[in-house]
């Protein structure tokens, strides 16, 4: 619990990702008091979190809370929370397939998974949507290994390999039960393969699906129409009026510049994702797989293989990506797998700003 002595936290990144990583244990089990809390170690609400762990964005403004989990198909529970920049708000209504790629090697280090002698495998649940992951990754002499030649595209240098399958899903990849819809006077294809996805043809907005996330930010007509394609396209996924929540993502979707299979821009909801997460892509890889979407006569399929590599903003991801007919006839996934990196950057002790009344 939160005292003088300050909250064991180890920083990670996770993907293209970064973000503040706890044992459940070790944060208050009251929700309000757990969120009160992280704002404040994240340096929430400021734009630039300058009193607090955060970097200032988004994609570095996360917490991932780690127990075991008491489900027998996982050995760990984790819990994403996504901590607002400039303003006082926690949300949970989303994974983040990012920081999953840390969330074995935590596991490990914090001693809720023995390591392997070579490697070691952790079943994940991830507790915002139910579903589970395996992440499997090096433990040469019992021990996580971080380094190696693993490569990804948003980050620097390489690591070592954390390869994240995701088991087939037992659902309809279409929760709208259509592979079109025209939301906001926009032809989309909305999925769901572990985050819910919109995607939108870049050229049905006027764009090219090209520009830097800086220029895509910057056009407010833009902006304007695709908050009101994620509104329309959240009520017909059956998530609600997603006026206050960060999902569903809209990805543009345009054909490929560097021999991929599509280019990308991912908006989470309002910024442009420098890159892609790893569940946004599992989304994209999927519509890309469904007979009629948006993606028809944009995306340059492989021949043959699973492998689709999708082009973004810094570079490309790789997944593996397959899909199959599910018993009510609509299109389910069969298999999906990304190889992602992780570092450990600190493993220590937070102090968190004293919230109001003088307590930590």
């Amino acid at each position: 619990m939160s005292g003088p002595a300050g909250i064991r936290c180890m920083l990670m990144r996770g993907g293209t990702s970064k973000g503040a990583y706890f044992l459940a244990d070790d944060l208050p089990a009251e929700q309000t008091v757990r969120e009160g809390l992280l704002l404040r170690v994240m340096g929430s609400p400021d734009p630039r979190q300058i009193d607090g762990l955060g970097g200032a964005h988004p994609l570095t403004s996360k917490v991932a809370v780690v127990s075991p989990s008491a489900d027998p198909e996982a050995d760990v529970d984790y819990l994403f929370l996504q901590v607002a920049v400039d303003k006082a708000e926690v949300s949970a209504r989303q994974n983040c397939g990012n920081l999953l790629a840390g969330v074995g090697p935590f596991a490990v280090e914090r001693g809720l998974v023995r390591a392997g002698t070579d490697e070691t495998s952790v079943r994940i649940r991830m507790v915002n949507s139910g579903d589970f992951a395996t992440a499997t990754f090096p433990t040469p002499d019992g021990r996580v290994d971080y380094s190696g030649d693993t490569e990804i595209s948003g980050v620097p240098g390489s690591a070592a390999p954390v390869v994240i399958e995701f088991p087939p899903g037992k659902g309809t990849l279409l929760p709208t039960g259509n592979v079109r819809d025209t939301v906001a006077g926009i032809e989309v294809t909305c999925v769901d393969n572990g985050m819910p996805t919109v995607l939108v043809p870049a050229e049905a907005l006027e764009v090219t699906g090209h520009e830097d996330p800086e220029e895509l930010e910057a056009n407010q007509d833009l902006t304007a129409r695709l908050h009101d394609i994620r509104l329309a396209a959240g009520r017909l996924m059956g998530l609600g009026d997603v006026t206050g929540t960060t999902v569903p993502k809209l990805t543009l979707l345009s054909p490929p510049r560097h021999g991929g299979a599509v280019t990308t821009r991912t908006f989470i909801p309002a910024r442009v994702h420098t890159s892609i997460g790893v569940l946004g892509a599992a989304g994209v890889a999927a519509g890309l797989r469904i007979e009629g979407s948006v993606a028809h006569g944009i995306a340059a399929l492989p021949e043959d293989g699973d492998r689709l590599r999708i082009e973004h903003p810094s570079g490309f991801t790789d997944i593996d990506s397959s899909i199959e007919r599910a018993p009510d006839g609509g299109p389910r996934a069969r298999r999906t797998a990304v190889v992602r990196t992780a570092r450990k950057i600190f493993d220590g002790t937070v102090f968190p700003v004293p919230a109001a009344g003088g307590r930590s």
